[in-house]
């Protein structure tokens, strides 16, 4: 459903189109068209510059310009006489967004959305910023002054204008090749050591998390932390991790009453987020923390994994299996109304005394911490101290707590929910299925594996043909040819999920994605992944998917799903590329690993030789063995099992041949560079032997 519902009255072109991001621009009295022939033709034919806005359904910043500009008679005229007006939804073409938020870029500007460039009809950029006020105002141009500006411009001073747009075509060339000049070299346990102490110094120490505001929860790069912490590199790594995990998920970032994660926090200290809460943010975080859990088991962990699956069961799951993409900021046109409280609403809502407890447990004032005296649910004073403070049993508490937390829940579920972008994105669904998948191993719930299954088999059964998968689902259709990320990550999500089921077909499925990735996006003169199929018409810069940033790209995620099926096939062959990327991407993984977060955790696990476990006896004989693998943190090994007796996949022929039990007991033949050390039978001895390689912490 859309966040803001539209005005009733005539639709534009965009009414006809499945993304809720679209239709929300439905009934703008803009000229709107969806990114595709019938636009650029108009472009070319009428000789108009092409003004090129991209977003997304979740984006509150999109819907402030959309309220300021795009709905007002004014200024669509203005943008209707000088210009064709293209909507993209950023998360149907990365590519697009990838290409022209380098415009951005180098016009010395962060980047961001609403994304607002401007484009020669034959799609060469020629100026663009981010979101533009009504009015000149936050060192900002007033957007119908722009737009008059740039009309001008294109009318009078053209040959002006062409020569910008080729020096900006000329930049975006080197922007998406960017490091790939570099000479190959070859990544050490030493370097992902270094890489992890980089990051550490800057972590907030403190609050956790890197840098100031706004804040990020950056999973990927407090993964590659807790990498470093275990080649070696120093409790520090840890305890930066382990502070940024505890204070996100008792901070304003984390939903106190619902689960799972927003966006980001606009503040240092996690208290005050941008609502939204995106797919991808929650599938990362669901595996850190259950990393966390196996590094160091505490209560805090398990209820941020039980409550954030429950809320991605609840809220983002189609009725098919699959995951949706995205919860809005914004409900009845207002940002964070529905996770906001008042004190008189907390009274009303809970018995006196539990009333109390609670508006000091989570500092619920008059004057509040957000807009218009409403307060973010934060944990400020624990349930350990309030005890103190009462000179009662902590459990007492705890238990008044969480009743108060389920009221509270069941009285905030009356209001107006924040819209929901409905798309289910292939790619982001592999994430959310990595995720899930490790949580029900980590925590022994397979009801969780099953939940991640069902997304995969809707994923492989709607949008995989076994020679395309698609991007995105949506009314009963799939659309848009896939990008590198969807391959990669789906690869990633299905290796994943392998290891919690071990159900082959999974495997088979990642085996045959990872194959026609390489077939559709690998660059062998650059060593290096494009980001769209090869040949893709509309791109006017082909772009290479290079940096890990909100999420990984897809060269990262395909580089860990290929080491993980040569650990999990005994393949070789599946080991050749990722060697070559990573070779090719060390210098600038070394150089900026902030950027590069995920490929880390990718040459992390190269480096370990595509190390595996494969268990061997009756799946009631191995889960002993497979429970205190599972419990510990070895984020290098991968897991295969085989039954005795049964008919060996093709696919698993070479990893299964000779490993049988033991003396009529289950066991566990652990190998890296395929070569594999003694079989151990004791679930203990296994457990040690999985945390001491390669070394220990």
């Amino acid at each position: 459903m859309a966040a803001h519902p539209p005005p009733s009255g005539p639709t534009n072109r965009l009414g006809q189109e499945p993304s809720p991001y679209l239709r929300q621009h439905a009934h703008n009295p803009v000229d709107w068209f969806p990114w595709g022939e019938e636009a650029l033709a108009r472009a070319k034919a009428e000789g108009k510059p092409i003004l090129l806005s991209v977003g997304y359904s979740a984006c509150h910043w999109c819907h402030v310009m959309a309220h300021e500009s795009f709905e007002s008679p004014e200024t669509a005229r203005l943008m209707n006489d000088g210009f064709i007006n293209i909507k993209v939804d950023r998360e149907e073409r990365p590519d697009l967004d990838q290409l022209y938020q380098g415009v951005v870029q180098l016009m010395g500007q962060g980047g961001g959305w609403p994304l607002t460039v401007f484009l020669t009809p034959d799609l060469k950029p020629f100026y663009g910023g981010t979101y533009f006020p009504p009015e000149d105002r936050y060192g900002r141009p007033g957007f119908p002054r722009l737009l008059a500006s740039l009309h001008d411009a294109w009318v009078n001073k053209q040959s002006e204008v062409q020569h910008q747009s080729r020096l900006f075509e000329e930049g975006l060339g080197e922007l998406a090749a960017y490091g790939l000049d570099a000479a190959p070299g070859a990544l050490s346990a030493e370097d992902v050591v270094a890489l992890g102490r980089g990051m550490a110094q800057q972590v907030d120490p403190v609050h956790g998390g890197f840098g100031g505001a706004p804040k990020f929860p950056n999973p990927m790069n407090l993964s590659l932390m807790l990498r470093a912490w275990r080649r070696g590199g120093g409790a520090p790594l840890k305890d930066g991790v382990f502070r940024t995990l505890e204070r996100m998920a008792l901070g304003g970032i984390y939903d106190q009453l619902g689960g799972g994660f927003h966006r980001y926090s606009v503040d240092e200290r996690w208290l005050v987020p941008h609502f939204e809460k995106m797919l991808y943010d929650n599938a990362q975080l669901l595996h850190l923390y259950a990393e966390a859990q196996q590094v160091e088991p505490r209560p805090l962990w398990r209820k941020v994994v039980e409550e954030t699956v429950e809320y991605v069961r609840r809220e983002m799951t189609d009725a098919g299996g699959a995951f949706y993409a995205a919860q809005d900021a914004d409900s009845e046109g207002e940002e964070g109304k529905f996770f906001v409280w008042r004190p008189e609403e907390i009274q009303a809502a809970l018995p006196p005394a539990r009333a109390e407890l609670v508006l000091r447990h989570f500092r619920v004032t008059p004057p509040g911490n957000f807009e218009h005296g409403t307060t973010v649910l934060e944990v400020a004073v624990p349930a350990a101290e309030l005890a103190r403070e009462r000179g009662l049993p902590v459990e007492e508490v705890a238990r008044e707590l969480a009743a108060a937390r389920q009221a509270l829940f069941t009285v905030r579920e009356q209001r107006v929910k924040p819209g929901r972008d409905d798309k289910l994105l292939s790619g982001w669904n592999g994430l959310m299925i990595r995720g899930l998948a490790l949580a029900a191993r980590v925590f022994e719930r397979p009801e969780w594996a099953r939940q991640a299954a069902a997304a995969a088999d809707f994923v492989l059964g709607r949008m995989w043909d076994g020679a395309r998968l698609a991007r995105s689902y949506q009314e009963g259709q799939a659309r848009i040819d896939g990008f590198l990320e969807d391959y990669g990550n789906l690869a990633s999500g299905l290796t994943a999920l392998y290891q919690a089921t071990f159900e082959v077909k999974y495997l088979e499925a990642a085996e045959a994605l990872a194959r026609r990735a390489v077939e559709l996006f690998w660059d062998a003169e650059k060593a290096a992944y494009l980001t769209a199929p090869r040949g893709q018409k509309d791109l006017v810069v082909a772009t290479y998917g290079l940096f890990d940033n909100a999420f990984p790209s897809g060269a990262s995620t395909l580089t860990e799903a290929q080491v993980e099926l040569a650990a999990l096939t005994g393949e070789k062959r599946h080991l050749e590329l990722p060697e070559k990327y990573v070779g090719r991407m060390r210098e600038g993984l070394v150089k900026n690993a902030m950027g590069y977060g995920y490929l880390g955790l990718a040459a992390d696990s190269l480096l370990d030789g595509a190390a595996g476990v494969t268990f061997s006896g009756t799946r009631e004989a191995v889960a002993p063995l497979l429970a205190a693998a599972n419990r510990v943190y070895s984020p290098t090994f991968a897991f295969g099992w085989r039954e005795p007796g049964t008919a060996v996949p093709p696919l698993l022929k070479e990893v299964f041949e000779g490993r049988e039990p033991v003396g009529g007991r289950a066991a566990a033949y652990l190998c890296r560079g395929f070569v594999c050390e003694r079989p151990l039978t004791d679930a203990e001895a296994l457990a040690r032997r999985l945390v001491a390689a390669p070394g220990g912490a």
